[in-house]
């Protein structure tokens, strides 16, 4: 899955807030995410992020969407 820092991913669980959305800061083998709700940061293996991503909205766009396997072009 293709993810940039400034992404906005929408998680299976929402955080102890009740907020379902964070703010991708980090991209890598393991990501730094900033909840959308509090402003709580954790790092997450890129694994976990993968199987608990629900939609994400890239820098830019307005709505959700399932992540894609590939870069966009």
């Amino acid at each position: 899955m293709y993810f940039e820092v400034g992404d906005k991913i929408k998680m299976k669980k929402a955080h102890p807030c009740g907020s379902h959305e964070w703010d991708v800061l980090r991209v890598g083998i393991d990501f730094r995410l900033q909840c959308a709700g509090c402003g709580h940061q954790i790092m997450v293996a890129r694994t976990l992020v993968e199987k608990n991503c629900r939609g994400v909205i890239h820098a830019g766009e307005t709505e959700y969407h399932k992540p894609e396997a590939k870069k966009p072009e």
